[in-house]
């Protein structure tokens, strides 16, 4: 197949009518089309976006992060704040208690992004920019909530910070990737697992065709590390089903190499092969007690992304 890159700077938000993008939002909030978001420029605005009303009826984070443990009760003393006072306490025993807090340190995750060319595939939208939208919502969510978020994508790489300033250098990096040539998957993976100094959370967007054992292997490093590794597989409706049926000719997005092939006659197979490397896929990470999505690229993003965040409350 022909490269068929989403281009990213076209479209009816492009030039940053802010107002359109919103009145789209107002009609489907996580539901909006992911042919939509894949027109809007703005990398910011697409995560808000994605985001807005996806985590609302949660009830809690879907993440782990910074918060402030109860640690024990303590006498009040003058210049104590009252907003640590335990009123209730004090009309059962009319003494004044506060509360004392042990904070926990907050949770540091890194994004790796799949830039192999790929996931360039197919034009309408591609599934590197499908993943960039899903990346970009995540960073979101997790930077909203006050935790430490990195990325690594190609040559860009940010180290988990905490912090708006931090977002917005991840929204700009994730804006200037391209998806192109050969990605080193397993050595990726590798890196971004090291680089988290301490227990953190590995979020991983690919279609996994790139050396799946030593992929799996580092995978299994992380988590040995003590990471949680969370797998989104991004697919397009394309290579799920093949809904292809006259004589064509495929090229291969990483080498150049091309085959001519009848798809009508193909089509059993290659569906079928599909089929079994997606559920050995899904089996891998579940045996290694991975959280693992597949996500198609016909899917709107926020609903793809809160049926992951429902399953991560439970």
């Amino acid at each position: 197949m022909k490269d068929d890159r989403a281009d990213t700077q076209v479209g009816p938000y492009a030039s940053g009518d802010r107002r359109g993008a919103r009145d789209e939002t107002r009609r489907g909030g996580p539901a909006c089309p992911p042919e939509v978001l894949a027109q809007i420029a703005d990398l910011e605005l697409v995560a808000h976006i994605v985001v807005e009303g996806l985590v609302s009826g949660l009830h809690r984070s879907p993440f782990h992060g910074y918060s402030a443990e109860f640690s024990q009760y303590r006498h009040y003393r003058p210049g104590d704040d009252l907003k640590y006072v335990d009123w209730k306490l004090v009309a059962r025993t009319d003494r004044v208690y506060t509360k004392q807090f042990r904070e926990t340190t907050n949770m540091a995750s890194t994004i790796v992004l799949d830039t192999s060319a790929s996931m360039s595939f197919p034009k309408e939208v591609s599934k590197f920019r499908y993943a960039v939208i899903v990346a970009a919502a995540l960073s979101h969510v997790i930077s909203g909530q006050g935790d430490a978020v990195g990325l690594m994508a190609g040559d860009r790489i940010i180290s988990p910070r905490v912090g708006r300033h931090t977002l917005r250098a991840l929204l700009a990096a994730l804006s200037g990737v391209e998806a192109s040539g050969r990605w080193e998957a397993a050595a990726t993976v590798r890196r971004a697992a090291e680089r988290l100094n301490r227990r953190g959370l590995l979020l991983v967007l690919s279609d996994f065709y790139d050396d799946e054992e030593a992929t799996f292997d580092e995978l299994r490093r992380a988590a040995r590390m003590g990471h949680e590794v969370v797998l989104f597989q991004v697919m397009s409706r394309e290579e799920v089903e093949f809904p292809y049926r006259r004589d064509l000719e495929f090229a291969d997005l990483e080498t150049g190499r091309s085959i001519a092939v009848n798809a009508g006659l193909a089509r059993r197979d290659y569906t079928d092969s599909v089929a079994a490397f997606l559920e050995r896929c899904r089996r891998r990470a579940g045996a290694e007690g991975f959280q693992y999505s597949l996500i198609v690229t016909d899917t709107p993003p926020g609903r793809g992304l809160r049926n992951f965040l429902l399953a991560r409350r439970r």
